[in-house]
């Protein structure tokens, strides 16, 4: 079972935590979490590609010049594909690229992206994270005495207007809550800096429960 320090956010040790072997101290899966990064840049892309057809193209209703006798090939419309600024034939179409992994291997993925960086050193618990006022020099005095120099990604249990607000505006930190964490931050980000309540509601939600037993009758 991993065993990590628990920092404040002065950069001090406060502690120590065993966190559950079945999600950090796992086997890192390149391939699920290939899969699953692939998944959401899908989800990402927008789509709006588009090409207009026969139907759609202006003008071109008549015959650009008479069917025999000029020499030429025969035309009956300036709007047809193999003309320049004519349709498109099976042309690229709005489109949703999006698709979705079955349940198991996304919990799996997230787990192999956390085990990933308890593996590398990568993680910095907080015995809590909350600031009076959302100050980005605030922020700023946080990660210095963490010692976070890299792009970090900082996960909180739940919405911490403050936390939000001091770090948007800083380059290569992005803030989360334990409801949104995903395997594409976790990998784009160094350092994952996370609060302790953080790590038991995603203990919670990546353990199934376990299914109670049914009695047999004599």
């Amino acid at each position: 079972m991993p065993r990590v320090a628990v920092y404040n956010i002065q950069g001090q040790q406060v502690g120590e935590m065993d966190l559950d072997d079945r999600i950090f101290g796992g086997e890192v899966n390149e391939a699920v979490l290939h899969q699953a990064v692939v998944m959401q840049l899908a989800s990402r892309r927008r789509g709006t590609a588009a090409t207009r057809g026969w139907a759609e193209v202006s003008g071109g209703g008549r015959k650009p010049w008479r069917q025999k006798g000029t020499g030429r090939a025969r035309a009956g419309s300036i709007r047809s594909p193999l003309w320049r600024g004519g349709a498109v034939i099976f042309g690229p179409q709005p489109r949703d690229y999006g698709f979705k992994l079955p349940k198991k291997v996304r919990r799996l993925a997230l787990r192999s992206a956390l085990a990933s960086k308890v593996r590398e050193g990568n993680i910095i618990v907080l015995d809590e994270l909350k600031l009076a006022r959302p100050r980005t020099k605030d922020m700023v005095a946080v990660l210095k005495a963490l010692h976070v120099e890299d792009k970090a990604l900082v996960v909180t249990a739940g919405k911490e207007p403050n936390v939000e607000l001091s770090a948007r505006n800083l380059p290569g930190v992005t803030c989360l809550t334990s409801a949104g964490l995903n395997v594409y931050d976790l990998l784009a980000h160094d350092k994952l800096v996370i609060t302790k309540e953080a790590i038991s509601r995603i203990e919670e939600s990546l353990i199934p429960a376990e299914k109670p037993a049914i009695a047999q009758e004599a």
